[in-house]
């Protein structure tokens, strides 16, 4: 496609995303599904140059300021990710020029939180829940927020050896790496197509950021045991501790989305897993829960949460996401949260864990539990990675809690808080 017709297009998609009504990833999708005519790499350079956008929006917004109609071309041309000879073709004598003193701005000049690229409620809200908040601190968070997130797969350890898929990956091409944390884990270079490797078609991988397989492991889920995972979603985490079970026992896969429910079932095919049970409910006040009350040996609760743990993955989250939407949805959390502890038998572990960066939907909710509910007891984290061989990787906090941070450990951003049932 001609440079000037591809900018053109890249712009329409741009004041698309922009409107932050839905998943840039879902935007990105339509728009792509509307445009069949663009071939792969001009797919490629326009979601990359969008998402460059949405991760770099504050130190560009400042770059366009007074741009008028032309803003959202030119928050384009800032961040195109293709071919720069090719972009150049398209562009008029005049964007040459406002490109060049664009490129000569000394960025360092802008406000902190403009060259952290962060709505200035959540750069509040992140410095107060970083175990350091100098500004030192805050800095490299959002510098890594910047990055796109690495490609982790999860080995199906029922079905394959972790060295041995390393192996057979790097034989098909692929640059592939241990994770630094999960013993299940592999990290993958770049963007390769996975759906036509063999492991994949075995069931020997899945896609799985390496920070979820961790929570998994913290379940601590044993053969033969009755486990809950109250908020299954797709069942990436379902699919995790079902291996470490080893298809034993019963495995509860509950949601209130059959969408999600249903992707998940392929997924249990290839994965070998034939004791998972799933069931949709409606919310977690739902009658049909209270054949479990009492029966699990563990509940894993990943609560709905504002995702701001996956601003790698999503960047546009941090502009569609406000310290109002935060708040509203403690009351919810905290339900959740008292509904499933409710699943767990005398003697049983309840693990609640959020995709977030902010201590609100993390500690706070831990600690308001705590306050609510009677016969749990706080299990200090760093037990479990002591178990589980992690001990010395600077996991647990220090009111034993869980924290993971993308500036610190290389996944996204995750909290997790144990307790045991008396």
């Amino acid at each position: 496609m001609h440079p000037n017709a591809l900018l053109s297009l890249a712009t329409q998609l741009l004041q698309a995303v922009s409107q932050l009504d839905a998943p840039a990833d879902a935007t990105v999708g339509s728009f792509f599904a509307k445009h069949r005519m663009l071939g792969a790499r001009d797919r490629r350079v326009l979601a990359d140059t969008v998402f460059a956008v949405l991760r770099q929006r504050s130190v560009l917004g400042a770059l366009t300021a007074g741009a008028g109609p032309d803003r959202q071309r030119r928050l384009m041309i800032l961040a195109w990710s293709g071919d720069r000879a090719e972009l150049d073709r398209a562009l008029t004598d005049v964007e040459r020029q406002w490109l060049d003193q664009a490129r000569a701005t000394d960025v360092a000049s802008l406000p902190p939180a403009v060259c952290r690229n962060l709505p200035p409620w959540l750069d509040e809200a992140l410095r107060s829940s970083l175990p350091d908040s100098s500004d030192a601190e805050l800095d490299a968070l959002a510098q890594a927020l910047l990055a796109p997130a690495p490609l982790d797969l999860r080995v199906n350890t029922m079905k394959a050896k972790r060295d041995d898929i390393r192996l057979e990956l790097r034989e098909a091409g692929l640059a592939v790496e241990l994770t630094p944390y999960s013993p299940w884990g592999l990290r993958v270079q770049g963007k390769p197509s996975l759906e036509k490797l063999a492991p994949y078609l075995r069931g020997d991988i899945e896609v799985q950021d390496e920070g979820s397989q961790l929570l998994a492991l913290l379940m601590e889920a044993r053969r033969g045991e009755t486990i809950v995972d109250f908020c299954a979603g797709a069942g990436g985490k379902t699919l995790a501790i079902g291996a470490a079970m080893r298809g034993t026992g019963r495995l509860y896969a509950i949601d209130t989305s059959g969408h999600r429910l249903d992707a998940l079932k392929p997924r249990l095919v290839r994965s070998g897993l034939n004791s998972v049970y799933t069931m949709q409910i409606a919310h977690e006040r739902d009658e049909r829960l209270d054949r479990l009350d009492a029966k699990a040996d563990g509940v894993f609760v990943d609560a709905p949460c504002s995702g701001l743990g996956t601003l790698r993955r999503n960047p546009d989250l941090k502009w569609r996401q406000s310290a109002q939407k935060i708040a509203a949805m403690h009351a919810t959390q905290l339900a959740i949260l008292g509904r499933a502890a409710r699943l767990v038998k005398p003697g049983g572990r309840l693990l609640y864990a959020t995709c977030s960066l902010l201590r609100a939907e993390g500690e706070a909710i831990g600690a308001a539990f705590e306050a609510q509910a009677g016969g749990f007891a706080r299990v200090p984290i760093g037990d479990a990675l002591g178990r589980l061989g992690l001990g010395a990787h600077g996991l647990s906090t220090a009111d034993g809690g869980f924290r993971l941070w993308p500036h610190r450990h290389g996944t996204d951003g995750f909290f997790a808080a144990l307790w045991q049932r008396g």
